[in-house]
């Protein structure tokens, strides 16, 4: 029997990049705090939150004989340097589409792969350039409730998607794992050959 592949996430997304990678696994939600750190930067916090939520999953999962590599991925939006996440309501969601209509963020993904010998890591930046987006445009999108719970506010494989006029980098990492980098990491583990 080869090692189990757990994915450290409830995403819907996520699981579904695993699968269209050929890749059977099972999903194992963690909950830990996400609040940035004092003066921790984007890539700092992403690639901490992606650690510790392998961690988190590979200490609660302890106590079996089942050998395993959890992955863990998170996401944040990047805007001029400060992190936006999941928008608290109506008025956070515009203002958040407001600053993203016509100009560029970076989309950062980061992944953590583990075992019990071993963690490794990986960010991805892509820039993603938006189309000019009008208030009567964000609150249609609104209305849907696909950005109540969307880092930056916007869904690049759903509706959202409507709004990018271009992407820079890997679109799988937007939609919330780098597939190229995640294969390259579970080659590592032994989990593709």
């Amino acid at each position: 029997m080869g090692k189990e592949l757990v994915l450290a996430s409830a995403s819907a997304r996520r699981t579904a990049l695993l699968t269209q990678m050929g890749l059977t696994h099972r999903q194992f939600p963690v909950d830990i705090d996400e609040s940035p750190r004092p003066n921790e930067t984007p890539y700092d916090l992403v690639m901490r939150l992606a650690k510790e939520k392998a961690m988190a999953a590979w200490q609660r999962l302890q106590g079996d004989e089942v050998e395993r590599v959890v992955l863990a991925s998170d996401t944040l939006i990047a805007f001029k340097g400060k992190p936006l996440g999941k928008p608290v309501d109506r008025d956070d969601c515009f203002a958040m589409l407001r600053a993203l209509s016509d100009n560029e963020h970076d989309v950062l993904t980061a992944v953590s792969v583990c075992d019990v010998n071993t963690q490794k890591n990986v960010c991805v930046c892509t820039k993603v350039y938006f189309a000019p987006v009008t208030d009567a445009q964000i609150d249609a999108y609104w209305a849907t409730g696909e950005p109540a719970d969307k880092a930056g506010s916007y869904a690049i494989q759903g509706i959202g998607g409507q709004f990018v006029r271009k992407v820079s980098g890997s679109v799988s990492s937007v939609i919330g794992l780098p597939l190229y980098e995640t294969r390259c990491l579970l080659e590592e583990f032994g989990m593709i050959s």
